[in-house]
Parts: C-alpha cells; sequence; structure tokens
C-alpha cells in the first residue's frame, strides 16, 4: 500500500471514520478496526494525553442496541437517517450479511455514503454488502475464503482476488475474513498518518505490524 500522508485538516478536524453494524455482524469484524483507529495516536510518547486523529462512530439502521454474532449487544452512535458526514467507511461481515444484502434501506446507504467517502473498505463478508450496493462492479476486491467462490458466483463484474490479505483498488480496500480487518485499517492508518504511526499503533496493540499483504491462510 502506498503511503500517502495528508496534512492534518485545516480546522483540526479528526479524520471521521463511520463502521457499520447489523445483526449478526462477526464481532472481530467490527471491534478489530475500532480498535485500531481508536488507539491510533500521532505522538506514542503522549499516548495518554492526546487523543487518535480518528473519531469513530458505530452506525446502525436503527437507534436500538445490535446483536452481533455470539450475542454481544452493541449500542451504535447514530443511525443511517442522522449520521454525519464520513471521511472513511467501514463495512463489516458476518452470517448477518446474508440476510442484510436484501435490505434495501441498508443497501442503498451504503451506495449512497460508499460513493461520497473518501476511503471506502469492507472487512471480510462486507464486500457482499458492497456489490450488492454496485460498488465493486469490475474493482478488484476479496473476502473470507470461505466466500470466494460464492462472490466469483454471485457477482461475476467482480475481480475476486484469492491471496491477498487486503486489496486495493483506488479508493476501495476490502480485506480477508474477521481478523484481517486490523492489518487492513493497520495499513489504512499508515495511509493517512505514515508507517511510523501504524508501527507504533501495532506495537501499542502488540500486534504484528503486516508487512506483506500475502494471504495467511492456505486456501
Amino acid at each position: 500500500m502506498t503511503t500517502r500522508v495528508p496534512p492534518l485538516r485545516a480546522d483540526g478536524a479528526p479524520t471521521r471514520v463511520g463502521i457499520l453494524v447489523f445483526p449478526n455482524v462477526e464481532v472481530l469484524d467490527f471491534c478489530g478496526p475500532f480498535e485500531v483507529f481508536s488507539v491510533t495516536r500521532l505522538d506514542d510518547a503522549r499516548r495518554f494525553e492526546t487523543r487518535s486523529p480518528f473519531e469513530v462512530l458505530l452506525i446502525a439502521e436503527h437507534a436500538a442496541p445490535v446483536s452481533a454474532t455470539g450475542g454481544m449487544r452493541v449500542t451504535p452512535n447514530h443511525t443511517l437517517a442522522d449520521c454525519p458526514p464520513l471521511d472513511l467507511l467501514v463495512v463489516p461481515g458476518g452470517w448477518g450479511t446474508r440476510k442484510e444484502v436484501d435490505n434495501r434501506a441498508l443497501v442503498d446507504w451504503i451506495a449512497a455514503r460508499g460513493a461520497a467517502v473518501e476511503t471506502l473498505t469492507s472487512v471480510c463478508t462486507g464486500s457482499f454488502l458492497l456489490a450488492q450496493a454496485g460498488l465493486l462492479g469490475n474493482k478488484r476486491a476479496t473476502t473470507h475464503w470461505r466466500s470466494l467462490e460464492r462472490m466469483r458466483d454471485t457477482y461475476p463484474s467482480v475481480h475476486v482476488v484469492a491471496d491477498r490479505h487486503w486489496v486495493e483498488d483506488g479508493n476501495l480496500v476490502t480485506s480477508a475474513g474477521i481478523s484481517a480487518g486490523i492489518d487492513m485499517s493497520l495499513r489504512l492508518v499508515a495511509r493517512y498518518y505514515g508507517e511510523a504511526v501504524a508501527r507504533a499503533t501495532a506495537r501499542h496493540m502488540e500486534y504484528p505490524y503486516p508487512e506483506s499483504d500475502a494471504r495467511r491462510i492456505e486456501i
């Protein structure tokens, strides 16, 4: 991934990240990116005195708590209707995506917001929601290894990449399954604020910095 270090926003505002949640969303798919973006610091030596350059928001269709995979209940910060403008959108996956691809309100919102954000991402089978929203046509993308063939069959216009842990195509970044969202998010930190910041974030998390985008498991 090419490192791009933009200046901090003139108004001092953080980069706003919206992470979508829905019933039966995979926990690590959204919690992994949330952790990465929320613990990022521009000056690791002043970690406990400063805030993340990212503002991380959980977005759901409704204001009521969402029940994720395994029964974790999550309270969103915003609904689809009152979500503020976003710079970066993360669409996670999980078993719930099989139902949500037929949720017209959700898919239409993803289509609109996905076209408007600076950076559009998915984790695991969240890529199916992006594809259903018409955002992956003729794009390179990946998903959980168990769903690669299903994506090829369901969305033939998507150029499915099987051997990468995450895949970039312009402002679109998709990742493989579950834990891959952490690696993808660390690389996004590098894209926004430089590799030194991303490496310090990984070190704080006691997580190995992703040196390569090669898929980590055999298919």
